[in-house]
């Protein structure tokens, strides 16, 4: 039998790649991205102190109506005034071994858009 390779174990190596080269501090914490079929999930994370400073998802009851792009800006905008209202303005973008396209891609940009520096 042919046996095809595992999408997600090939993410989930690709992120433990990039994990063992970046981590987030309390001055520069880590904006991670978790994308599941029907939504998608932002932390700002410190390392460090292994605390969840941040985090918005498709969940929250702000986010409302759209695609699944459209909704991933929105977290991406929730997270990113979140943040900033912790006084959070630099992160290190984690896109948790998903290409930058899509819906990742939307939320990063909105999270630029809307005061995250990365």
């Amino acid at each position: 039998m042919i046996s095809k390779p595992d999408k997600n174990k090939k993410r989930q190596r690709r992120h433990a790649r990039v994990r063992s080269k970046i981590s987030g501090t309390a001055e520069c914490p880590r904006l991670n991205v978790y994308r599941s079929n029907k939504n998608i999930y932002a932390q700002v994370i410190d390392d460090v102190a292994g605390v969840t400073l941040v985090s918005a998802s498709t969940l929250d009851s702000e986010i409302s109506g759209g695609s699944k792009t459209e909704l991933a800006s929105q977290v991406g905008a929730l997270v990113a005034k979140r943040a900033v209202e912790k006084k959070i303005e630099n992160v290190v973008f984690d896109r948790g071994g998903y290409i930058y396209h899509g819906r990742v891609q939307a939320l990063a940009e909105a999270a630029r858009e809307n005061g995250l520096k990365f």
